[in-house]
């Protein structure tokens, strides 16, 4: 395995995981959603922290959970982890003409590039309304199905510096 890409180790290392951990062999796609979340989450605390290291760690924690599940679905026949590079790889392609094509749009600003791509992407995947494909279990789903916050009395004035920092992720449930 030393001559290889540490990514491609990693599907040889997967798959002999699930041969022969007891624990990673009973994992579903179902099982392992709570860690994906956690993951994630901890990623976002890692880039807030502005630690770089932590980051890398955080990472290579997510990268875990996308190695895990194409791993269960490549033995249940449904896709390998090439299908999940390659189909990531066609994508970025598309997305980005304005880098990839000689005749494509002309894009050179943060927002500009942000329109290409959001057009290309509801283009292939024929959407009409801005909510459509976002998860319902996300929190931007969440905010949205929230409806607008009603103003709230300020009931003291208090200095950044004051203010107690607002849990990650934040607390839908929470009237504030």
């Amino acid at each position: 395995m030393a001559d290889q890409s540490a990514l491609l180790e990693l599907v040889e290392l997967f798959a002999r995981l699930r041969r022969e951990c007891n624990w990673k062999a009973v994992q579903t796609h179902e099982s392992l959603t709570r860690y994906l979340i956690e993951e994630a989450y901890e990623t976002l605390e890692a880039i807030e922290s502005g630690d770089p290291e932590l980051l890398r760690e955080e990472l290579g924690d997510l990268l875990l959970q996308v190695y895990f599940h194409a791993t269960i679905a490549e033995q249940a026949g449904e896709f390998t982890m090439e299908d999940v590079a390659v189909g990531l790889r066609d994508k970025l392609i598309r997305r980005n003409p304005h880098v990839f094509e000689a005749d494509g749009p002309s894009a050179s600003t943060p927002a500009e590039i942000d329109a290409v791509w959001q057009a290309v992407k509801d283009q292939e995947k024929r959407r009409t309304h801005p909510m459509e494909g976002v998860a319902a279990r996300s929190p931007r789903a969440a905010v949205r199905r929230q409806g607008p916050r009603p103003p709230r009395p300020c009931r003291h004035r208090a200095t950044p510096s004051h203010r107690a920092r607002r849990p990650w992720p934040p607390d839908f449930r929470d009237p504030r």
